[in-house]
């Protein structure tokens, strides 16, 4: 089964240059926890990701002002994408390696045209895939950042 059978089309998604309080209201609004950040609303050439965890930890935990402080300065840069033809295995080992919940759908233009969640997944795959994959997301960790955030 293709991603384009599973994938939100068509996601909210913001520019660097705007604010966290922006990214988080759009979150609000398109009732989501990530969005993908693009160089222009017209391209829509994918730059990366930032998730409601990113706004927590990267600004609002460090007492950075939402007001004032930019999508680029807490937004991840090093993320994984598939495309509408990948398939729904390629997504849960990306999902399950990286340990994420959201992956972006880019087209052959590296344009955004959809996200993949694990709802989406959970929606359509048997229950044990479901499971296995969601175990995997959730295996602790303790990067760097997680780890200082604690002390």
């Amino acid at each position: 089964m293709e991603v384009s059978t599973i994938m939100t089309p068509e996601p909210g998604v913001c520019k660097s240059t705007q604010t966290v309080r922006e990214a988080a209201e759009m979150m609000v609004d398109c009732d989501c926890g990530a969005i993908p950040v693009v160089d222009n609303l017209d391209d829509m050439r994918l730059l990366g990701i930032v998730t409601d965890r990113d706004i927590a930890i990267r600004a609002v935990a460090k007492g950075l002002d939402p007001q004032a402080t930019y999508v680029a300065d807490c937004m991840s840069t090093d993320i994984s994408f598939v495309h509408p033809t990948s398939t729904i295995e390629e997504v849960e080992r990306i999902m399950e390696n990286l340990q994420v919940r959201r992956v972006p759908v880019v087209d052959d233009n590296n344009r955004v045209c959809g996200m993949v969640s694990m709802a989406d997944i959970a929606r359509t795959r048997p229950q044990a895939n479901s499971a296995t994959v969601m175990q995997e997301v959730s295996k602790p960790t303790h990067d760097a950042e997680h780890a200082a955030f604690l002390s």
